[in-house]
């Protein structure tokens, strides 16, 4: 079985920086493909980063790219999200998930899930 926590989530004023990390535990199937969403009320629970914990490959959505980054520490089994230059928009629950490969974009298919991290950016 694979557990998953999220921490980091604050409030921040627009143009700030949050870090958020999620602890995990291995799992040599369901755990290849580490990624982060996020979902904001009303709206759909959207993909916004993922790596590959063996190779350290990252994506990212198009809506973050340049702003944020996804990074590992294997030696701690934690994965983070580097949010820069956060806007209003950025408001949502984030969330910290896994999966097998491959790192798919549809949340529907990642099977393991923490509870989220609220980020809050006021302008």
């Amino acid at each position: 079985q694979v557990q998953l926590g999220e921490s980091g989530g604050g409030s921040v004023q627009a143009g700030g920086s949050l870090r958020l990390s999620c602890a995990y535990s291995k799992n040599r199937y369901s755990s290849n493909c580490m990624g982060w969403f996020r979902q904001a009320p009303g709206k759909e629970r959207e993909k916004v980063a993922h790596i590959f914990i063996l190779g350290g490959g990252t994506e990212y959505a198009d809506s973050v790219k340049g702003r944020f980054s996804v990074s590992q520490d294997n030696g701690k089994n934690t994965v983070y999200l580097q949010m820069n230059s956060l806007q209003p928009a950025d408001t949502a629950m984030y969330y910290c998930a896994a999966r097998d490969i491959p790192c798919g974009i549809s949340a529907s298919e990642w099977p393991y899930w923490g509870q989220g991290t609220q980020v809050t950016v006021s302008s």
